[in-house]
């Protein structure tokens, strides 16, 4: 009963390790409970030995695709004939005792999709048998004749059933048409000799050279001349497009430089946009600030301003939003600020109480002195009602490094403050920490500071700093403008929607 077997073109699936193989029966042994299949396909591959024998132990699944008649004439290498796939009956078979497998089911005609390859030639090209593909004989012989004929073509049509069903089962879905209507109708569509198909690719490079596409634009604009196209108001270029910041109407010049001082600026800054900012002396940016104060800009208001404006800037360089949240209150930032017995120290003192109020731990430096300014004494009061500390001696500052240092020891004036004890302390202790230092209004270049400074902070108009003061921001202390022009400043805001704006030198 084995022999009966023999010339049958078979799918014997060995498993994930193995893989499926597909090939025509060759041989049968019950003795050794052994199977041998000629000229196979490894998993769609054709393999490089012409037989294979398998073990009846290591077949999980055989499925008979082809069953040889009584009038087959075919050998056993006929498989390479199938080109796409094997024709033939759809029958499942599971292995047995003797391991050559019996019938589970009847034979059925199925069809399934197949692979077209791409533009090659079919006549020399190894086929792909793939173990799922399960299609008739008749349909299949057409069809690869079709493709031996057409050469790469796309197949019309995928009508294959996707209903529910055994994985290994394929449904064939009924045309409607009768056997000869299908015929000729694939007559018809691919009826045409092979000896007329041309074997040359199209030559894509070539034909496009042959456009000249200068002499064409003129032919059209000449033709649109003549006709008088563009009179009629067909724009000429093409339509400008805008992105969605653009103003699409049509505005003035950008004028950058909208600040003019009335003596030569020894060093300018540009803002982001590239706005023009001169440094101005700093003879006249105490001018401005007294006139300021006589028309009711005292120096109360300019300090709220200055402390509100160096506090934002302090929290955006602590983390800003990523850090001060509820839900990092383990990494609340610690501030050191350093402040000295004069107006800039006041602006220190009121840059740490809105710190504070903004839940950051802040430590205040500023030394014993027996009468102090009104407006120090001021802020101190206010400072005194947050949880900010207040500290007289360098010991008491910490140890470890903080997270930002801000520096208002300096004075335009008084500088025999840096001869005392305490304010060498403080600078080396400074020097020491390894925190980035933020300065406050620091003084100009002549005037060298002790401690080198990450960013500075100018108010209202920069002066000419030099390079120990880091990268310059400025802040918007509220000056009118008319302030400006009383002492000879013809001024324009350059700060926009902030407050406060980074410098960069030009």
């Amino acid at each position: 009963m084995a022999t009966d077997w023999l010339g049958s073109i078979v799918s014997i699936n060995c498993g994930e390790s193995l893989g499926v193989y597909q090939g025509r029966v060759s041989a049968v042994d019950q003795v050794s409970q052994t199977i041998s299949l000629t000229r196979p396909f490894h998993n769609g591959v054709k393999c490089l030995v012409p037989e294979v024998t398998f073990r009846a132990g290591d077949i999980t699944e055989l499925k008979i695709l082809e069953i040889p008649g009584p009038g087959d004439s075919r050998q056993c290498g006929d498989l390479q004939q199938t080109e796409m796939g094997v024709p033939g009956v759809g029958c499942q078979v599971g292995p047995s005792q003797n391991g050559t497998g019996k019938v589970l089911k009847k034979p059925i005609s199925s069809s399934a999709p197949q692979n077209i390859p791409r533009r090659t030639d079919l006549k020399n090209q190894d086929i792909i048998i793939s173990p799922q593909q399960q299609c008739s004989k008749s349909y299949m012989d057409r069809h690869v004749e079709t493709l031996t004929q057409s050469k790469g073509f796309r197949r019309r049509h995928n009508s294959w059933s996707s209903s529910s069903r055994h994985p290994n089962q394929v449904t064939p879905k009924k045309s409607g048409l009768k056997n000869g209507q299908m015929k000729s109708k694939d007559d018809e569509c691919f009826g045409d000799d092979i000896d007329e198909i041309p074997d040359t690719d199209f030559d894509f490079e070539g034909n496009l050279a042959l456009f000249d596409k200068a002499a064409v634009f003129e032919e059209i604009e000449t033709y649109e001349r003549r006709s008088g196209t563009r009179s009629r108001g067909t724009p000429n270029e093409k339509q400008a497009r805008y992105r969605h910041d653009e103003n699409i109407l049509e505005s003035e010049p950008i004028v950058y430089r909208r600040i003019v001082v009335p003596q030569n600026a020894n060093k300018e800054f540009c803002t982001d946009s590239g706005l023009v900012v001169p440094s101005v002396s700093y003879e006249l940016h105490k001018k401005l600030l007294s006139v300021a104060e006589k028309h009711g800009l005292t120096l109360e208001r300019r300090l709220e301003m200055t402390g509100v404006c160096a506090s934002q800037m302090a929290l955006s360089l602590l983390g800003g939003p990523n850090r001060l949240n509820p839900k990092n209150v383990h990494q609340r930032p610690t501030v050191a600020l350093l402040c000295g017995p004069h107006v800039k120290g006041a602006q220190g003192v009121s840059c740490g109480r809105h710190l504070s109020n903004h839940d950051v731990h802040v430590i205040l430096f500023l030394p014993n002195f027996v009468k102090m300014l009104e407006s120090l004494t001021n802020e101190l009061n206010l400072f005194s009602k947050t949880q900010g500390q207040q500290v007289s001696s360098v010991r008491d500052l910490p140890d470890t490094p903080v997270d930002l240092v801000i520096n208002c020891l300096d004075c335009h004036e008084n500088a025999f403050l840096r001869d005392q004890p305490w304010y060498k302390a403080v600078v080396d202790w400074a020097n020491q920490n390894r925190a980035p230092v933020l300065s406050i209004d620091p003084p100009i270049n002549e005037m060298e500071q002790g401690i080198d400074a990450k960013w500075s902070l100018a108010l209202g108009l920069p002066l000419p700093l030099g390079e120990r003061a880091g990268r310059v921001y400025l802040c918007d202390i509220g000056i009118p403008q008319k302030v400006f022009q009383e002492v000879g400043i013809n001024y324009h805001s350059p700060f926009g929607c902030k407050f406060v704006i980074p410098l960069h030198s030009t």
